[in-house]
Formats: C-alpha cells, structure tokens, sequence
C-alpha cells in the first residue's frame, strides 16, 4: 500500500475527527448577550422560535440572573436547559445598559469640605 493510497483512506476519518473537535471545543453562548441566531446555532434542540422566545423574556424580563431561569421562557423545559448547560453562560448583559465598549459612567466628585 503506497503512501498516497493510505492518505486516501485516512482523509474522510481526518475530517470527521476535525469536525468533531470544533463540537467538542464550541465557545459557550452568553444568554445575556446573544442575538437569537447565535442562540439557535450554539444550543442543541434551540430552533429559532425558542431562541426568539429566549431574547424576547430578556427584553422585557431584564439579563438571566442563572441559567435555570431559562425554564420561565415558554418552550424551554428543565431538561433542555441541562442537556445544554455545558454550553450556556451567564453575564453581566451590561451592553444593554450603553454602548458596547463605552467607557463606565464617571463617579460624582466628592463636595469639597
């Protein structure tokens, strides 16, 4: 067996292994701050409706203070949320609160005494 026929049948195992580590190493998706595609595509068993479901209760519910509080969003049962919890994180969702990047407010200065 030559060099290049061996090549030939390791390439199709080669790229599924690859395939599968980009899986296994996927950034975790903030619930905070993800649009509802980001959502959809990042958690298993999320299509779009829920994930427009998830963006909509935290726009006008305010950011997730746990993951658990996704069991409030309609479609969204106790056992999604763990079979996925690996893959979720929690911020502070304090982008919503200005610019992304902007600087913090200044603090008021202290009355001189």
């Amino acid at each position: 067996m030559s060099f290049k026929t061996s090549l030939k049948q390791f390439a199709p195992t080669l790229a599924a292994m690859l395939m599968l580590t980009q899986l296994v190493y996927a950034e975790p998706v903030n619930i905070n701050t993800a649009d509802a595609a980001a959502l959809a595509k990042a958690l298993n068993g999320i299509g779009p409706a829920k994930a427009k479901a998830i963006v909509s209760y935290r726009d006008k519910n305010g950011p997730f203070k746990s993951v658990d509080q996704l069991a409030m969003v309609e479609g969204i049962t106790q056992k999604l949320i763990d079979k996925n919890r690996s893959d979720i994180k929690l911020g502070a969702g304090a982008e919503k609160a200005g610019a992304p990047g902007a600087a913090p407010a200044a603090k008021p200065a202290k009355p001189a005494t």
